[in-house]
């Protein structure tokens, strides 16, 4: 598995290449769109429906392997929060720093806080901007 032990890329602003994304929207549209904006960068993109899943992917994957996660917060069988929550109580070292990204409708101060809270590093609103999402990605890389 020498792909996955490989340095991680140098990132540029305008340059997320080769990173690998677990993006966890429940929503098909809202899916292929943030899917979509992450290929036009070339990140590899993988995708849980819900925090449950996205709990059991990171489980699941090497250490190291998700640069970032884009963690929708409104979501059945379990929200990004206490996904999030549970992501960051694991007993592997990337747990506690991979990149968490909120991506929410909620835009409010008291929404913010409460990802923040979760264990989150920062939080984008939809509809997604794409630079503001790029920016936060690479940001916090």
């Amino acid at each position: 598995e020498d792909d996955l032990e490989k340095k991680q890329p140098v990132i540029s602003k305008d340059s997320l290449s080769g990173l690998h994304i677990l993006l966890v929207e429940d929503n098909e549209i809202n899916r292929m769109v943030a899917k979509g904006l992450l290929e036009q960068k070339n990140c590899i993109v993988e995708i849980a429906g819900d925090g449950a899943e996205a709990i059991r992917m990171f489980k699941e994957s090497a250490y190291g392997y998700y640069n970032a996660i884009l963690m929708d917060v409104r979501m059945p069988v379990m929200d990004g929060l206490e996904a999030t929550k549970k992501i960051r109580a694991l007993d592997r070292a990337d747990a506690g720093v991979v990149p968490i990204v909120a991506m929410t409708a909620d835009a409010f101060e008291e929404d913010k806080s409460k990802t923040f809270e979760a264990g989150m590093n920062a939080h984008v609103t939809k509809p997604i901007d794409p630079q503001v999402l790029y920016e936060t990605i690479a940001k916090h890389i």
